[in-house]
């Protein structure tokens, strides 16, 4: 490859890992839809966090994800501050969040804010997680 497709290929890896994020935020949106969420991570990927638990491969996190299902009425992923490094078919990113969630018991309303740490790997062409961690910052109820 020559200096400008290499420029060009890292360019548009970034953009995919960007809309890879996107279509999270909108699964998380819609629900937690624990139906979709396995489309966005590799076979034996992992999603964590110390406040809501661990999950690995595609069972797991839909499973995790049927019980933020029951646990959120409603949340708005607003993902900001990206930093990609892409390394060939791997990347990093570091996000954060912010945004409201309603809180099924109680229904009460809360906003959080959380760093996400991504480990990312191209799956035949198509970005997919490999691990992906959220560390929960701020809570308007801490």
């Amino acid at each position: 490859m020559t200096d400008l497709e290499q420029r060009i290929t890292r360019l548009e890896d970034i953009e995919a890992i960007k809309q890879l994020k996107v279509r999270y935020s909108h699964i998380c949106d819609d629900l937690h839809n624990p139906d979709n969420i396995a489309s966005v991570f590799a076979d034996d990927a992992i999603w964590e966090s110390e406040d809501f638990g661990k999950a690995t491969g595609h069972a797991e996190i839909r499973a995790l994800f049927s019980k933020f299902r029951d646990m959120f009425t409603f949340s708005q992923h607003n993902m900001t501050n990206p930093i990609i490094e892409v390394d060939g078919d791997r990347a990093t990113g570091i996000w954060y969040i912010m945004g409201p969630w309603t809180l099924a018991e109680g229904d009460k309303e809360t906003w959080m804010a959380a760093r996400y740490d991504d480990d990312y790997i191209k799956v035949d062409g198509e970005w997919k997680y490999q691990h992906l961690r959220v560390d929960i910052r701020m809570t308007n109820d801490r």
